[in-house]
């Protein structure tokens, strides 16, 4: 493949380095994905790749004329990784739309942080829940956090930021969340249609949220000193998923 070679100039640098704040994202309307092996998978997705800049670009099937071949040192000027990848796709922001009438679907009440947002796209990728409801005060999708801890499950996956409180009074689905004071989710019925909620992570359900749920469940601990006061999020989502899909 031949790579045309374009300049990585200081300023094309400080646009990408600024890339790890959401106001410069959306000022540009660009963010970026690291690692060929992500890379390779968004020409099969809803984003459009602007240019790649890549120290080793054989693996990837792209129009030879968005990549920008670069030394290991520039590599490292415009990555967020601490040892990084391959290369570096700079791609556009996609715009939100709702996927209508989904089974089941996970409903994000302010997760704050990246690599639980990441994960829990990830878990939703496995399990085959194809769109995500996140609170306009949860970590945005576009974090360079995010999208390496959802390793490429971003691009299979939607997310939409809402009001919680207008899209869950207008959803005709079960409204589950989570609360120490549920029943076990071991007993609960999961219906076939269902919003599952999980909330912020040290604060749990808003109580404007929690208002509107129809049914609250809990993980029981077997612990013998009870001690442990509760999961991390992300950890309970796959907890709760694999029981509910272990029943399909």
């Amino acid at each position: 493949m031949k790579i045309f070679r374009k300049m990585l100039t200081a300023h094309k640098i400080k646009i990408l380095q600024s890339l790890d704040q959401k106001k410069f994202r959306q000022k540009y309307n660009l963010f970026l994905v690291e690692g060929n092996k992500t890379i390779k998978e968004i020409p099969s997705s809803g984003y459009r790749i602007k240019e790649i800049f890549s120290v080793n670009s054989d693996s990837l099937s792209v129009e030879s004329s968005l990549i920008t071949k670069i030394s290991p040192s520039e590599l490292k000027k415009i990555s967020f990784l601490q040892h990084p990848k391959d290369s570096v796709a700079v791609c556009e922001l996609k715009e939100e739309s709702i996927v209508e009438n989904n089974l089941a679907q996970l409903v994000l009440d302010g997760i704050q942080d990246p690599g639980n947002l990441g994960t829990i796209i990830r878990l939703a990728d496995w399990f085959g829940i194809p769109q995500i409801i996140c609170s306009e005060d949860t970590v945005d999708l576009y974090n360079p956090k995010v999208i390496q801890a959802s390793m490429g499950s971003f691009l299979r996956v939607n997310l939409v930021y809402q009001n919680l409180e207008n899209f869950l009074h207008e959803s005709d689905a079960a409204i589950i969340g989570t609360d120490m004071d549920g029943v076990s989710f071991y007993d609960y019925p999961f219906p076939t249609q269902f919003n599952l909620v999980l909330g912020n992570e040290g604060n749990g359900i808003r109580p404007e949220i929690e208002k509107l749920l129809t049914d609250k469940i809990t993980i029981p601990r077997f612990g013998k000193s009870q001690a442990t006061e509760s999961l991390n999020v992300s950890m309970a989502a796959g907890i709760i998923l694999g029981q509910i899909f272990s029943k399909k």
